[in-house]
Order: structure tokens, then C-alpha cells, then sequence
């Protein structure tokens, strides 16, 4: 393939040889020499105070090498778990969370102790051992409940549950609402989700009895984050800690923060003074790993009866859990995209971040933007059967249409053509037969219902300039380093860092189209901290290409105009002369006289160099975007739900998106697969479910958390617009959250369709058989 086709060329993904072959290295796949085992001792209640904690029985059992609790951890750990100031600065109350619980216990699974043996069985054995008097009290679960002054509280002694209550106002919301002509309300709930990612969490912690150092292995959409975090608790330099994160296998937003097994498996290694390993089974990911959304809606909107949208006023009541997450409270972003694509007088949107004896909320694949678009979606629908109108009309009415367009909260979207996704994805599913099918299905008493999804999303994080006080200071920009050998090859180091993405195949077609070499002669490093740039900033928002792309790209430029300098210097001719195309330099209109990049790259390693220059050829770049990126599209779901049992089919999905220009159609296609699956289990399947009294987890394993498979998935069709971004050289925009942003709103409005005859307005996720069926039986009776 010529170097000049690689970005937009469907190359094949190159990490997938040794991953489908299971050739991958997962962090569990390998162990350091006389590793040992830690097992983690769970609190089985959500909310208790610790009376005592005996540890005798458990010590001498075969094979333990030492059972741990607070106190020891105590003695080697600084401080508590981090909180950024995430998008709600100005937090009412952050609980502080140790990793490990020695007096009150908040939450089902949160840890008491630690048992350390030779073997994970002998571990797990020891761990049944440890003999904890609890003396429970009263869970706080439902979080309207919990806003009440006589509710009882998340944490003994504390003023209330509110973790956050803060109001954002865009437009004049009180002129529009005067100048409505019709108002709806609703109240719309994102139910909790485990993100379940197919590789459960594993810590390895190995130190250094002589270098002093501290290596730590675990799967991280965050290496670089981690390694702050934990060695700023262990007191060690940000030097003496690596942290190593191979292949991952799926993240979604749940390995980004750190958690509590992150500080107590390095802490346990240094402590023991030998390697320790932790790996978590699927039954302590339910109760251990952080669940995403757990939010409910009650949102009004004011519109003229010709459809024309005025004005929406909204209060985003959010389960934040036993502690406040790491990032949680970007999930308050959902506020601020609430307006979707379109055009608003004015939007009020207040946030309430509310505390339970739950596992915490932290992001989860979409982190707010799924549940802006969900609620502004459905209200959009909700508007058009209340006025009798076409919901794609609605739409149309009410979409902007100049760009920049800045919404009513003052962010600024970058390019968009949102009409034309719509009219292309109306066109696949040929919208009006597809009406026509619908009313004639219903004179034979089938149910066919068409939902719309027109969204936009935030990506792309992010601007130094909006980021760095969401972040506690650190700017999320990313860094590149270029690294080019004698013979020619490259190696290219950036920080963030891939969990199924295909890094490895979209960062080298950018980095060989630009140094125009053959894509086999570059080769990618993540997610070693030792590694390249000082500071990688993750992976997450869809940020690797619009942002770790760039860096990659601007770090390539760099090298490309030293190794101009060079061919000039080679050539014997003015460097403004010399041109590179194809992977070579040329003097302009003599192309005889040129040089190959492999040739310049061996000269720049020799004596014969340009006055001042220095040996060598590599380069590092950040990139730092003037703003986000905005991502958008529409999709179809056609669905047909059975009266008699509540069951629901997918007919058709069709999805149209825009994410700029396409570096690989293959992956920008799994990416969007990827997300619609998600984003369909959020809405017909997945739910975690407490106990509403004791607060007892329901659905601790895969049994009862239903997570769908192939067979209860549709093939979507997709298809795609191209509107480039102007914010970077490239256009590029993020695409890993788009499917799961849109699907849920399609797929929940093509059921409240098809429920329409039965005069149900509104269905909330999952929508089940069970939960279909009930609505159905209560529509029907007189």
C-alpha cells in the first residue's frame, strides 16, 4: 500500500495476530519469582461499624505469610484516596476514603483486612478465617430518600448525604418558559451498570530490595495517573515507582481511577518485602469495581405547538455511592450536554451528587453524555406524540445549523451537519414505508415502534485551558516521543494507552504516513511508565486520536524538519528548496537529487552534519487542543415489542455517524459496533440491582446481571458522514463512546413508540419483559 493512502485506509489491525491467537500479555499472565498471593477480606454488610477484628485463626493457617489490616496499612500509607475537583469544584462534603476500612464500614465489598500466603487457595482459605464483629447499621440505598432531612446517613456523624448541589444556568430559562405554549415533564432514570469488562482487575507489585524501587503491573486506561497517585501514598518518588500495563482487556472508564487494591498490594509488597499478586474474581468485580451512571432525571420542557423548542429545566439526582469516585462527578457533565443538538432560549440544569452504602459511581463508557442524550432524546419524543408531529420533524425544526455553535452553557461545538446524518439514516431505513409498515402491522395487533437518536457529544479531553482545574492542576494535554533508528525505523512512545482500541495499527498508519515509510517499520510503546514521554495523560473522553494522535503527528513534523535541515545539508542546497514526498527529499524541480528517509536517518547518526546540529533523530511533542472535539450522528432502531410477553426485538439498528476524518474505517466501524452493544444492554438488559431494606447487592453475579450475547444483538448497518474537525491538522474527532452515547435513547424511544397505542408515554431501562409486560396489563385494565 502506498504510504501516501495509509490515513483512511482500512488496515488491518495488527495487534490482533497474537490476541485472537491468545499470544497476548495480560497482566496475569505472568508472575514474578516466589510471588505471592493476597486475598481481600470483604465487608458482607453495606454499612456497619467494626466492633473488633481477630486475625489469630487466619495467621496460623497453613501456607499465610501475614494477615494485614488498617492499622498496618496505617504505618505505610499517606493520606486517602484521591478526589479531583471534576467538573464540580466546589464539593459540599468528600467523604475520606482509606483503602482499607478499620472502624465503619460504607459499602458491601468494601475491605477490612488483607491475608498474604504462598498460594491464592491458601489465601482464600486464611481470608474465611478472619473473624470481623460487625454491629450493622442502617444502609442508606435510594437516593431520593436519602435527600430527606430524617433519612438516616451514608457515613455515622455526618450533616447530611449531599456530596454536591449546584445549579448551572445558560439563556434566559424563566423568558422561555413564559413563552411556552405547551410544557412536558418527566422523570427519566439511567439505572446503575457494572461495567464487567472481560478481563477482571489484577495487581502484581514487586520491589526492589537494592534499587529501592517499586515495579507495579496491573491493567490501566491510566499508568501514568496511577503511578502519581500510589507513590504519593507509599511516600516514594514518582522515579522509584514503574508502573507496567501490557494488554488490557476492556476498560470502559472503569480502570481509570485507582482503587483500594492498588495501594494495599504495593503497600503489602513492601511491607512483606517480596512480590505480591491480587486478581480479582468476577464476584468481587460486582462489589468491588466502580458501577457507572445510577442517576435519575426529572426534566421539563417548554416548546411553541409548531414544535419549536424553547426552553428545559432539569435536576440530575446522582448516586455517587458510599464515597465520592475519583473522576465521579464528571458524570455531572450529562448537565451541560443536556441541550443536545439543538437550539435553546435557555436551559437551567441543577446537579445532586448523593451518597448510599453502595459501590461509588465513577465513569463509565460515555460518562455523562449517554445521559444527556437520553433525557433531551426522549424529551424530544415525548414533545412530538404530545403535539401529533413527526418526531424527525421535531428534529429538524430545532437542529443548529451555523458552526461554531455555542450552546446555551457556552461550550462551543466545532463543525457539525447534523440534518444531513438524520436525512442519510432516514433514507437507509426508507422512513416513510417504514411508517406505512407500522400502521399496518397495528390493524393486526403487532407492536413496531421507530426511535430516533440524534446526539452530539463532548470528546477529545482535553483544552489545558477548560481541563486543568477539573484535574487538580494538571493540564490534560499528551505527549509524544518520535524515537528514528539508522536503518530508518521508528519507534513512537506515547501516553495514552490502548484496551482494545487498535492503537497499534491507527497511531503507526499516522506516524508512517508522515515520516513516509511503510507502516512494518514503526512500532508503538504504551503503557510503561518508564517509557518515553515523562507524563502520559490516558486514555479516555475518545481522546487517543484528537489528542494522543496529534502529539504523535506534531512529534513526527519535528523530525521531518531536522531531517530536512539534514537532506538540504546532504544535498547541497538551500533548505527551503527540499521538499519531502513519498518518503524522500528532493530539491524542487531537480528530483534526481534526492535522498530516502532511511538514508537521512543513517547520515544523522554520522560526523558529516549541518553546523550546530546534534547526532540523532527523534523529537517529542504535546499537544494541547484549543478545544474539544464534537463527534455526532444519528441512529435507527426499529423494534418490535409482543404484547403478551413484554419480549422485545430488534428488526433493524441503523447507525450514521461523524467523527471527522477516518484514520481507519475498520476500527472506526468495531469502535461504533462496540458502543451500540453497550448501549442496547443498557436499555433492554443490564441493571445492578440493591435490596431496597438492607441494601444487600441482588445481582452479584453474571446469573443475575444479564449481560446479552450475540444472539440477543442485531447486526447494525452503519454508514458515515464526514464533517472534519477544525480544532486539529488532521480533522480527526473521537469515536469510542458514539454508539453507546445514542444507542439507549433508540432503542428505549422505539419501544415507547410501538407501547404508544397503549397510551404509555415513557419507559424506563431496562426495559425488560417483566417490566413491558406490567405496563402493558396496567394500560389494558378499565
Amino acid at each position: 500500500m502506498a504510504v501516501s493512502q495509509l490515513v483512511g485506509a482500512r488496515v488491518q489491525r495488527r495487534e490482533d495476530p497474537r490476541l485472537i491467537t491468545g499470544h497476548g500479555h495480560y497482566t496475569d499472565d505472568g508472575e514474578p519469582r516466589g510471588c505471592t498471593a493476597l486475598q481481600v477480606v470483604r465487608s458482607p454488610h453495606p454499612h456497619a461499624l467494626i466492633r473488633s477484628l481477630d486475625t489469630a485463626r487466619a495467621v496460623a493457617a497453613p501456607g499465610v505469610l501475614r494477615v494485614l489490616v488498617g492499622a498496618d496499612f496505617r504505618a505505610v500509607l499517606r493520606g486517602t484516596m484521591p478526589v479531583t475537583p471534576s467538573f464540580v469544584a466546589d464539593k459540599r462534603q468528600v467523604p475520606e476514603r482509606f483503602p482499607i476500612a478499620d472502624r465503619e464500614v460504607v459499602y458491601q465489598g468494601e475491605p477490612v483486612a488483607v491475608v498474604v500466603a504462598l498460594s491464592r487457595t491458601a489465601a482464600a482459605d486464611a481470608a474465611e478465617l478472619v473473624d470481623v464483629d460487625y454491629e450493622p447499621l442502617q444502609a442508606v440505598v435510594d437516593p431520593d430518600r436519602a435527600l430527606e432531612a430524617d433519612s438516616a446517613r451514608t457515613h455515622a456523624g455526618a450533616p447530611d448525604n449531599v456530596c454536591w448541589d449546584v445549579t448551572y444556568t445558560g439563556g434566559d430559562v424563566a423568558a422561555a418558559f413564559a413563552e411556552a405554549e405547551v410544557v412536558i415533564r418527566e422523570r427519566i432514570g439511567q439505572q446503575r451498570l457494572a461495567p464487567t469488562a472481560m478481563e477482571p482487575r489484577v495487581v502484581i507489585a514487586e520491589p526492589d530490595p537494592y534499587g529501592g524501587r517499586l515495579t507495579i503491573r496491573l491493567g490501566s486506561q491510566n499508568p501514568h495517573f496511577i503511578r502519581l497517585f500510589v507513590s504519593q501514598a507509599l511516600g516514594m518518588a514518582e522515579t522509584q515507582v514503574r508502573v507496567v500495563s501490557r494488554d488490557v482487556g476492556g476498560g470502559f472508564g472503569c480502570k481509570i481511577s485507582p482503587y483500594p487494591e492498588d495501594y494495599l498490594v504495593p503497600a503489602a509488597a513492601r511491607l512483606l518485602g517480596r512480590p505480591v499478586r491480587w486478581v480479582e474474581t468476577r464476584s468481587e468485580a460486582m462489589v468491588g469495581t466502580s458501577h457507572g451512571r445510577g442517576q435519575v432525571y426529572d426534566v421539563e420542557v417548554a416548546a411553541k405547538r409548531d414544535g419549536t423548542l424553547l426552553g428545559m429545566r432539569l435536576t440530575q439526582i446522582l448516586d455517587v455511592g458510599a464515597y465520592c469516585g475519583t473522576f465521579g462527578a464528571f458524570q455531572a457533565v450529562a448537565v451541560y450536554m443536556a441541550p443536545g443538538a439543538y437550539r435553546w432560549r435557555g436551559v437551567e440544569g441543577r446537579t445532586v451528587g448523593v451518597l448510599t452504602n453502595k459501590v461509588p459511581t465513577d465513569p463509565y463508557r460515555g460518562a455523562g453524555r449517554p445521559e444527556g442524550t437520553h433525557l433531551v432524546e426522549r424529551m424530544v419524543d415525548r414533545l412530538a406524540g404530545e403535539l401529533g408531529m413527526d418526531p424527525a420533524e421535531v428534529r429538524r425544526r430545532n437542529f443548529a445549523e451555523a458552526f461554531p455553535f455555542t450552546n446555551p452553557f457556552g461550550l462551543v461545538y466545532d463543525s457539525g451537519d447534523y440534518g444531513r446524518t438524520l436525512a442519510r439514516a432516514l433514507d437507509l431505513v426508507d422512513y416513510p414505508a417504514l411508517r406505512h409498515r407500522q400502521a399496518a402491522l397495528r390493524l393486526q395487533g403487532r407492536y413496531l415502534g421507530i426511535g430516533l437518536s440524534t446526539y452530539v457529544e463532548i470528546c477529545g479531553l482535553g483544552p489545558s485551558a477548560a481541563t486543568a482545574a477539573a484535574t487538580g492542576g494538571i493540564a490534560l494535554v499528551e505527549g509524544a516521543q518520535v524515537r528514528v533508528f539508522p536503518t530508518g525505523s521508528v519507534a513512537v512512545y506515547v501516553g495514552t494507552h490502548a484496551q482494545g482500541q487498535g492503537h497499534d495499527t491507527t497511531f503507526a498508519q499516522i506516524a508512517a504516513a508522515t515520516l513516509g515509510i511503510p507502516i512494518e517499520q514503526v512500532e508503538l510503546h504504551h503503557g510503561d511508565t518508564d517509557e518515553g514521554t515523562g507524563f502520559g495523560y490516558g486514555t479516555y473522553g475518545s481522546r487517543s486520536l484528537s489528542v494522543g494522535g496529534m502529539a504523535i503527528r506534531g512529534a513526527t513534523i519535528k523530525v521531518v524538519e531536522k531531517a530536512r535541515r539534514l537532506a538540504a545539508h546532504l544535498l547541497e542546497a538551500d533548505e527551503a528548496d527540499v521538499i519531502f514526498e513519498g518518503g524522500r527529499f528532493a530539491v524542487r524541480g531537480s528530483p534526481a537529487a534526492s535522498r530516502s528517509f532511511a538514508e537521512v536517518a543513517l547520515a544523522a547518526y554520522g560526523p558529516d552534519l549541518p553546523h550546530g546540529m546534534e547526532q540523532g533523530l527523534e523529537a517529542v511533542h504535546y499537544f494541547d487542543p484549543a478545544n474539544f472535539v464534537w463527534p455526532f450522528g444519528a441512529h435507527v432502531c426499529v423494534a418490535e415489542v409482543d404484547a403478551e410477553t413484554g419480549q422485545v426485538t430488534i428488526d433493524r439498528y441503523v447507525a450514521v455517524d461523524d467523527c471527522g476524518t477516518v484514520v481507519n474505517p475498520m476500527i472506526v466501524d468495531g469502535q461504533i459496533q462496540g458502543g451500540i452493544a453497550q448501549g442496547i444492554a443498557q436499555a433492554l438488559f443490564e441493571e445492578v440491582v440493591y435490596d431496597p431494606d438492607s441494601g444487600q447487592l441482588r445481582t452479584g453475579t453474571l446469573l443475575d446481571y444479564l449481560v446479552p450475547t450475540m444472539s440477543e444483538l442485531p447486526v447494525p448497518e452503519l454508514s458515515r458522514t464526514v464533517t472534519p474537525s477544525p480544532i486539529n491538522a488532521l480533522g480527526v474527532k473521537g469515536v469510542g463512546e458514539a454508539g453507546t452515547i445514542a444507542a439507549s435513547a433508540a432503542v428505549i424511544n422505539a419501544v415507547s413508540d410501538a407501547l404508544q397505542p397503549f397510551g404509555i408515554r415513557h419507559v424506563d431501562m431496562p426495559a425488560s419483559p417483566d417490566r413491558l409486560w406490567r405496563l402493558i396489563q396496567e394500560a389494558r385494565r378499565p
